[in-house]
C-alpha cells in the first residue's frame, strides 16, 4: 500500500517484500515469524474480495497475499532485526525492499499532430471497395461497423479495426474481466454511462476516482466505448469487457511495490484474465525483482497475464535505456512503443540483457487520444504507458475469441503480431494485431440460359368437303 505523496526521487520506502518458497503458506510464515519475533501478520483472505487499505496494514506488522505468496512487511522498530533473522535462518525466503514507482507517459501530444491523413485514406479505400453493389456478400455486410468511418490510428493499425473491406473484428471483449492498475478512474465519464466497472483504491486517503488523468487515459484505450459520445472517433478496444479499476498510483502518479502488488493479488483473486500497468521504476542495478517474477508466475498459473510498460527513460538514437521494473520480469509482458509511420518511439527502453528484461510485444505509443479525466475529457498522450493498454485491450479480444488464459494467452499475443523492420530488442515480435474474421463473398448464383424459343408454324386447315344435298 502507498500514501500519497508527491513525486520525488526516492527510491525505497522502508517497508519489506518477502516472497514465500513454493508450497509455505500464511499460518507456515506466521509460525517462522513466531520463533524470531511476536509480530502479528494477518492475511489478505481475511478481508472481503482480498481487498484491504492501508489502514489495516498499519494495524499489522504486515499481510500475506494469498494468491500470491507474497508478505508485504510494514516498517517497524526490531523489523529490521526481523528480517535478518529470516534471511540468515535457511528458510528459502526472498526479501526485497519495497520501491516507488511512477506512471509512465510523455504529456506533450496535447496539440493538434494527431494524425488525419492516415484515418481519411483509409476512409477511401473502403469506400471504393465497398460503394458498388454489395448483394453478393454475406449477411455480415448489411452490420457493417459505421464507427469504422472514424478511429484512432492505433486500432487501425493493430486491426481493431481492420483496414481491408474484406475483414471484419466481432469481438469486443464480452466476458472478460481486465483489471487497469493506475491512478484510478473518472467514473462521471460521460462514455462509460452504463458500463459495469468495480473498483478499489490502494492509496491511503484516496478514492478510485482518477484525480490525475493517466489513469482514465489506458482504461479509454483498453475498454473504452465502441461509440463515444459527440463526434468523437472510436478509440476503445474491448468496449464490452468488464473492468476492474485498481489505484495503485495517487493522483500525483506515484505508488509503490506493496500496493501493485496488493492490486494484482486483488485481480487474480477476482479472476481477471488481463491485468494492465503502465507504470514502474527506472533500472539501477542489475537483474530483476525474484519477488515480482514469483507472482507473475503464480498469476499466469492461475489465469491472469501482466503486461507492463517498457519505461520512457531513452532519448534515441544516442541512449537507450534498459526495460524498467516490474516489466524486465521474464514472466511479465514488456510492451514497447512505436509511432504511426512504424519507427520505434525515441523514449521507448529496449531490451539490452540477452536473459532477461526482454521487449516481448510493441504497440502504439506517440499521439494517443483517448478519454481523461473531466472536465478535459479527451487528449493526446505518448508512452509506453499508451502502447500497454493496446496490448492489453486486444488480449482481451483473443481471450474472447479463444478462451485462451495465462501462458497461452502470451503466446498467442506474441505469435500474431505483426513483424516490423525493427530490432527484436525493441520490439520484441512486433505490432500487436486483433483478431479479425474473413467476410465470405458468395458468388451470385446463375439462372439457366435464356434461348429464344421457336415460333410455331401454323397448321394448315383441309377446307371443310360441300355436305351433299338431302334428297
Amino acid at each position: 500500500m502507498a500514501k500519497e505523496n508527491k513525486k520525488t526521487d526516492k527510491e525505497f520506502t522502508g517497508r519489506y517484500l518477502v516472497l514465500l518458497p513454493e508450497g509455505v503458506g500464511a499460518e507456515d510464515f506466521k509460525n517462522q515469524v513466531k520463533e524470531v519475533s511476536e509480530f502479528k501478520i494477518s492475511k489478505s483472505t481475511d478481508f472481503k474480495d482480498e481487498f484491504f487499505t492501508s489502514e489495516d496494514l498499519d494495524k499489522t506488522d504486515g499481510i500475506v497475499l494469498d494468491k500470491l505468496g507474497i508478505v508485504i512487511l510494514n516498517n517497524k522498530p526490531k523489523m529490521d532485526m526481523m528480517v535478518s533473522s529470516l534471511s540468515e535462518g535457511g528458510s528459502g525466503m526472498i526479501i526485497e525492499p519495497e520501491r516507488v514507482v511512477h506512471a509512465f507517459n510523455k504529456l506533450d501530444d496535447n496539440t493538434s499532430s494527431y494524425i488525419e491523413g492516415y484515418r481519411d485514406a483509409i476512409n477511401n479505400l473502403a469506400n471504393s471497395m465497398l460503394g458498388t453493389d454489395q448483394s453478393s456478400y454475406e449477411e455480415e455486410v448489411a452490420a457493417i461497423d459505421i464507427s469504422s468511418v472514424g478511429a484512432t490510428w492505433g486500432l487501425k493499425a493493430t486491426n481493431v479495426v481492420p483496414q481491408l473491406a474484406l475483414q471484419y473484428n466481432p469481438y469486443s471483449g464480452n466476458g472478460i474481466k481486465v483489471a487497469v492498475l493506475d491512478t484510478g478512474f473518472d467514473f462521471n465519464h460521460p462514455d462509460f454511462a452504463g458500463r459495469t466497472i468495480l473498483q478499489q483504491s490502494f492509496i491511503t486517503g484516496q478514492a478510485a476516482q482518477d484525480g490525475h488523468g493517466h489513469g482514465t487515459h489506458c482504461i479509454g484505450t483498453s475498454c473504452g466505448p465502441l461509440n463515444p459520445a459527440g463526434n468523437i472517433e472510436r478509440y476503445g478496444i474491448a468496449y464490452n469487457a468488464q473492468i476492474y479499476v485498481g489505484k495503485v498510483l495517487s493522483n500525483s502518479g506515484s505508488g509503490a511495490d506493496g500496493g501493485i502488488l496488493a492490486g494484482i493479488n486483488w485481480a487474480v483473486a477476482n479472476g481477471c484474465a488481463v491485468i494492465s500497468m503502465s507504470l514502474g521504476a527506472k533500472n539501477t542495478v542489475a537483474g530483476y525483482s525474484a519477488v515480482y517474477e514469483n507472482a507473475a508466475v503464480r498469476a499466469i498459473n492461475q489465469g491472469s497475464l501482466i503486461i507492463a510498460a517498457a519505461g520512457n527513460d531513452s532519448n534515441r538514437p544516442g541512449s537507450i535505456v534498459a526495460v524498467s521494473h516490474p516489466a524486465n520480469c521474464p514472466s511479465i509482458m514488456a510492451v514497447g512503443a512505436v509511432d504511426s509511420a512504424m519507427n520505434i518511439a525515441y523514449f521507448s527502453n529496449g531490451g539490452l540483457f540477452p536473459t532477461y528484461g526482454a521487449v516481448d510485444i510493441a504497440g502504439p505509443g506517440v499521439g494517443v487520444f483517448s478519454s481523461t479525466k473531466l472536465p478535459t475529457k479527451y487528449t493526446n498522450m505518448s508512452g509506453t504507458s499508451m502502447a500497454t493498454p493496446h496490448v492489453a485491450g486486444i488480449a482481451a479480444l483473443w481471450a474472447e475469441a479463444t478462451g485462451l488464459r495465462g501462458i497461452n494467452l502470451w503466446n498467442k499475443l506474441t505469435s500474431t503480431a505483426k513483424p516490423l523492420p525493427l530490432p527484436t530488442r525493441d520490439v520484441g515480435t512486433g505490432l500487436v494485431q486483433a483478431p479479425t474474421k474473413r467476410r465470405i463473398i458468395m458468388t451470385p448464383t446463375p439462372f439457366p440460359p435464356r434461348f429464344p424459343l421457336p415460333i410455331p408454324r401454323p397448321i394448315p386447315i383441309p377446307p371443310t368437303p360441300p355436305v351433299p344435298p338431302v334428297l
